[in-house]
């Protein structure tokens, strides 16, 4: 089965790695270039990709080094999570005007396998969503929460990079579950306001002081953490480790407060503490955790639509402005979710 609309392009605009980037990253290390696009083979489909999700673990790739991820290639097209439209189709799962998720965004228009897409409701929620509540941001939040940290109705939650799409969420499904008490962490006064009015019990700037006296501050009468959702490492580490109940479980996500390190960091200095505690770290990669992709979708949808969970984006919009958006999410520019949107 075929299907195309009426006008094709035959080329897409799309962001080249130009440089990998020494320290923090520059405009000069992304190009803007235009490049020809294929003939659709039998079981592809060509997209016009409406929305590109920017996220942080994409600087590790800008690395030539390895990872748990595939570095981006010099002089060829980055790649991540991207929202778009079927414009042409020659499989039969899809048709033109099926919306699908797919990974090939900063670009404007992508030719790739059906298979590799995944088609999505609009009806449920703008696109957009299915890149951070209702996509891959949403099940990190959800499974780090759950199965990672292993959460239980009367934990007290600690939640580093609170304001940023997965820290939002799962400060909000840590209450909806039945948290005993949420503390989040974030970069500015207003960022701390939004944690707030999202329902975390206490929050935190974590540029007002050493991180162990505010994470105790924030503590109040609660006599410690049990489970930290850690989006940071480092500092905010290092105090929670301090600050855990015996058997406490940190979900250890990601360490934004290192990917621009140009010398080795130090680990927490307080790790053998974790021996005594008894507490349990773990790493996690959301792609392990796929099999929960049906339950969570279910939870999300029901939270979004009672009102119970909301969530935030930080919109920027062409494709020109994406090394931009990229560099100031690293900067903590962005509330909630940071999506460029094209076309």
């Amino acid at each position: 089965m075929s299907s195309v609309s009426s006008t094709l392009p035959t080329s897409t605009r799309e962001i080249q790695l130009a440089s990998r980037p020494h320290g923090w990253p520059v405009p000069e290390d992304f190009r803007l270039a235009e490049s020809t696009l294929p003939e659709l083979a039998e079981g592809q489909i060509l997209v016009r990709n409406v929305a590109m999700s920017v996220d942080p673990y994409m600087r590790g790739r800008m690395n030539d080094t390895k990872s748990y991820s595939a570095p981006f290639a010099l002089d060829a097209p980055l790649d991540g999570g991207a929202v778009g439209e079927v414009i042409a189709s020659r499989s039969p799962e899809r048709v033109v005007g099926d919306v699908v998720v797919h990974s090939l965004g900063w670009r404007d228009y992508a030719v790739l396998p059906a298979a590799a897409s995944t088609k999505v409701d609009p009806t449920l929620a703008a696109p957009t969503a299915f890149l951070g509540a209702l996509g891959m941001t949403g099940l990190t939040a959800y499974a780090g929460l759950t199965q990672v940290a292993a959460f239980k109705s009367g934990d007290t939650v600690f939640v580093s990079g609170a304001a940023g799409a997965v820290g939002s969420l799962v400060g909000q499904i840590a209450k909806n579950l039945g948290a005993a008490r949420v503390i989040g962490s974030a970069g500015s006064p207003e960022k701390v306001e939004r944690l707030l009015e999202l329902g975390f019990d206490a929050a935190f700037n974590y540029h007002d002081g050493a991180a162990k006296d505010l994470l105790q501050a924030a503590l109040g009468e609660s006599e410690g953490i049990d489970v930290y959702f850690d989006n940071v490492g480092g500092e905010q580490l290092e105090a929670a480790i301090g600050l855990m109940n015996r058997h406490g479980r940190i979900a250890m996500c990601g360490a934004i407060s290192q990917y621009n390190s140009t010398e080795a960091p130090v680990g927490p200095r307080n790790l053998a503490a974790a021996i005594g505690k008894q507490l349990t770290l773990r790493g996690f990669l959301v792609g392990s955790y796929q099999q929960l992709a049906p339950e969570f979708s279910a939870a999300m949808a029901g939270w979004l639509a009672a009102g119970i969970i909301t969530f935030d984006e930080t919109v920027v919009h062409g494709l020109e402005n994406a090394p931009a958006a990229f560099i100031d999410l690293l900067r903590g520019a962005n509330t909630g979710k940071m999506i460029l949107t094209l076309g």
